[in-house]
């Protein structure tokens, strides 16, 4: 049995960040994650991805990130559960919980923050024939090694920021990259698609708007992608790989068995504190919703330094909280 303050689920940014607060207040914290590895989606979906609203950073890759967040919270010593899904939850009779997971690790602790992001998520697929034939075999549906793809020819498929930032990044990598995107606008953020319309111009990058996927080709491997325009002509272009970003589709798994208050796929949450309606469970992050809610980062690390100082009082009931500035404070070890 593993003995903690706050158990974590969810070993993303917003996660780590909240040891981090924890531990200036003398809380100790245990994360546990489905992922093998630490970082969440950042680490798991786009390591590589260019982020640029994080204070302090004109710019930093998603990996950074999480390589600087577990230098950061390295004094506090947290422990992990990784590669393990949390299965089920015990209330005990003081108030604690004992949480579970898919390979039997138990976890004690005074508090539960779920910090899991968007669930146990899995990419949205485009409808195609033998689709399933051609998945790690030319069709990826995330970005893990951006050098994997070098001078090669990349179709993307998307219009959302993901697809955006793909296809600028990877434009200097592919021998070509071809966007393909089913409207006649993106979704995702202006300037992004502004260097798109640039790299287009340029003739840096193939720009298919207006067009649909209309099936995959190949011989044990892809070698064609099959493409529809807005006068339903069809054609097919080479393509040694396939990458369509079409987001993800977010599960909360087990955890929706809890009691808690959840609309449409995400935790409700007092933004008091980021509490559920479940006493000693929080939720930070993405996986949490409430009226105004902005899935960034940045809005995450907020409401985990909420969530802890409430948590204080289920950690230290006897103690009284004193709000201290690390510049006065410093930060130290357990």
């Amino acid at each position: 049995m593993i003995t903690t303050d706050i158990c974590i689920v969810g070993a993303g940014p917003v996660g780590l960040f909240a040891v981090f607060e924890a531990g200036l207040l003398k809380m100790r914290c245990h994360l546990i994650d489905a992922l093998p590895q630490v970082g969440g989606q950042l680490s798991e979906i786009y390591p590589h991805k260019p982020i640029y609203d994080i204070p302090g950073y004109p710019i930093v890759t998603a990996q950074q990130l999480i390589d600087n967040q577990m230098e950061q919270i390295k004094p506090f010593a947290p422990t992990f559960t990784l590669g393990e899904r949390v299965e089920q939850l015990a209330k005990q009779a003081d108030g604690s919980y004992i949480v579970s997971t898919s390979e039997g690790t138990d976890v004690h602790c005074q508090v539960i923050a779920i910090a899991g992001g968007l669930g146990c998520f899995e990419p949205r697929k485009p409808d195609l024939q033998d689709i399933e034939t051609y998945e790690r075999k030319g069709i990826d549906y995330m970005v893990k090694n951006p050098d994997s793809y070098r001078n090669k020819k990349l179709v993307i498929a998307g219009g959302g920021d993901s697809a955006l930032d793909w296809t600028i990044f990877l434009s200097d990598i592919a021998q070509r990259v071809t966007l393909v995107h089913r409207s006649d606008s993106f979704r995702g953020v202006p300037d992004s698609a502004d260097k798109v319309y640039e790299l287009a111009q340029q003739g840096k990058i193939d720009l298919l708007l207006s067009h649909n996927l209309l099936g995959v080709h190949g011989n044990g491997v892809l070698t064609h992608v099959k493409l529809s325009n807005k006068n339903k002509e069809e054609f097919s272009i080479e393509a040694d790989n396939l990458i369509p970003l079409y987001g993800l589709t977010p599960k909360l798994g087990p955890i929706a068995e809890w009691g808690l208050h959840i609309d449409k796929n995400a935790i409700e949450v007092d933004t008091f504190d980021y509490s559920t309606n479940v006493e000693r469970i929080y939720a930070i992050g993405d996986i949490n919703t409430y009226p105004g809610k902005l899935k960034l980062i940045l809005c995450g690390y907020h409401e985990a330094t909420l969530m802890v100082q409430s948590a204080f009082k289920y950690v230290y009931p006897e103690q009284k909280l004193s709000f201290k500035y690390t510049t006065v404070n410093g930060i130290h070890a357990f």
